[in-house]
């Protein structure tokens, strides 16, 4: 076995607890690095807003909604599109998740304890990944929308 506790008997007394002390001092930091890391990931919020501005919906870093709106022309879609584009707007937000939380690590931690941070940021990674590819894209790279039945849509009572 290896470590502080155990390095710190090769000397004397007081150079034992002299090590002892450091080693419990950075400790202490580490664990203060810690608390900051949760403190601002507690407080991170992201957006994304559907190309049209039918819905923009907020997410915390733990991927739980904060907040949903809806904007003046969500009552002409139909309730399955909205529903679908809830879903892949809360989904765009959350796909912005571990790199945010990688910053506040970056920041916070600097390159100390890498396998810790890769390993919360492929579990972030795996449990928000990035939207499908397949989705239909504009030119800036933004989901659309798809194209609304009009047939559809009038079944629908507006809400």
């Amino acid at each position: 076995m290896t470590g502080p506790g155990v390095m710190a008997m090769n000397g004397s007394p007081d150079e034992a607890k002299a090590r002892l002390d450091q080693w419990a001092e950075g400790l202490s930091a580490k664990a203060a690095k810690y608390e900051s890391v949760a403190r601002q990931t507690g407080d991170l919020r992201l957006s994304a807003t559907s190309v049209s501005n039918f819905v923009k919906v907020t997410v915390r870093a733990d991927g739980s909604v904060t907040d949903l709106e809806f904007g003046p022309q969500a009552r002409t879609v139909s309730m399955p599109e909205l529903a679908t584009l809830i879903l892949d707007t809360m989904r765009r937000a959350q796909a912005g998740i571990a790199g945010r939380v990688g910053d506040v690590l970056a920041a916070e931690l600097g390159d100390e304890d890498p396998q810790t941070r890769e390993l919360m940021l492929a579990d972030l990674r795996g449990r928000f990944p990035e939207p499908d590819e397949d989705a239909v894209e504009d030119s800036a790279g933004e989901p659309q929308e798809t194209e609304r039945d009009d047939d559809a849509a009038q079944d629908e009572e507006p809400w």
